[in-house]
């Protein structure tokens, strides 16, 4: 079962635009770390009698299998927990629109609209907001030997790096930290050898 949370944690960090007294303007965002995969949807489903075991999993494939094909059909989706709608992209730039071919449009994605729905279902929920009191991003990213350290445990024990596993140990927003990772990939003799994995990129030691 999904570990229970009355409020939600939030952690704040500086941005690099100034305010007006000169200062860096701060934003918020869900704590790190928080998250839950489909089993443990599933679990809960089934525990507070919303579904069976593997129920909603089984809808969800069928929903996309489904939906997929309509929306690649060019047709919009209406549901319970929003509205779908393919996202249709020109291959090149043209300015007269009679001269755009059916070869010219191309399915990028999709667009979700969540409507006010998840709000009105949070709502009900939500007893209010609760800092987690994370460290200073500034005072973090100056700790270097500090942050070394915890990003030579990650490696030993995995092979690689991540900026998201790095972000998710060191406390760092997932920006600094693969600036910090980027930076030990510099120099004449480099402490990471930066490599392209998909869509993402993982850092082992040189």
């Amino acid at each position: 079962m999904p570990r229970k949370n009355s409020g939600m944690w939030y952690e704040v960090h500086p941005t690099p635009v100034k305010g007006a007294d000169g200062k860096n303007l701060v934003y918020v965002r869900p704590k790190s770390g928080l998250k839950i995969d489909m089993k443990e949807l599933e679990d809960y489903c089934e525990g507070m009698n919303y579904s069976r075991y593997g129920e909603l999993r089984r809808a969800f494939d069928a929903f996309i299998r489904a939906a997929g094909r309509f929306l690649a059909e060019g047709y919009r989706i209406d549901t319970p927990i929003g509205s779908f709608a393919p996202r249709l992209v020109l291959t090149k730039q043209i300015t007269d629109a009679r001269e755009v071919k059916d070869r010219d449009v191309r399915l990028e994605g999709v667009e979700y609209n969540p409507g006010k729905l998840w709000d009105k279902e949070i709502k009900k929920w939500l007893s209010g907001f609760r800092r987690y009191h994370n460290p200073d991003t500034q005072e973090l990213m100056a700790d270097k030997e500090q942050l070394e350290q915890i990003m030579r445990g990650v490696v030993q024990r995995t092979g690689y790096i991540t900026a998201g596993m790095f972000s998710r140990v060191s406390g760092l927003t997932l920006y600094s930290a693969r600036k910090q990772l980027n930076l030990w990939t510099l120099g004449k003799n480099p402490k990471l050898l930066k490599t392209q994995m998909g869509r993402e990129h993982i850092y082992t030691e040189v």
